[in-house]
């Protein structure tokens, strides 16, 4: 966990607390903005694969306020939150391959 993370962590906490004052769409709002800045952080940062992961936050938050409802709602709320988790996870694990340096030309 470095210091991003434990500024996402701050800042997701402090959007959630807010929900009991704002509206909903608000909230959904706020916190889609700041997982979208995440995301380019992370993506300056040289770690493509978490910032795909919060790209894919983002469409989870923007999901919560489109009326979709039923079926579609829970595939696009649900699959954007797993392909976020995934992206995340396999990042950090090393599962994912490296995309910066993956055409390069370098071979062993």
């Amino acid at each position: 966990m470095d210091r991003l993370d434990g500024v996402a962590l701050v800042g997701v906490l402090g959007l959630a607390a807010s929900s009991a004052v704002l509206e909903g769409a608000a909230v959904a709002a706020l916190l889609g903005g700041f997982l979208l800045s995440l995301s380019t952080w992370r993506l300056r940062g040289g770690r493509p694969w978490e910032a795909l992961a919060w790209l894919a936050w983002v469409v989870t938050a923007v999901a919560a306020v489109l009326p979709l409802g039923g079926a579609p709602f829970a595939v696009v709320f649900f699959g954007s939150m797993l392909v976020g988790l995934a992206s995340l996870l396999g990042g950090r694990a090393g599962l994912l391959p490296d995309v910066w340096t993956a055409g390069s030309g370098a071979r062993e």
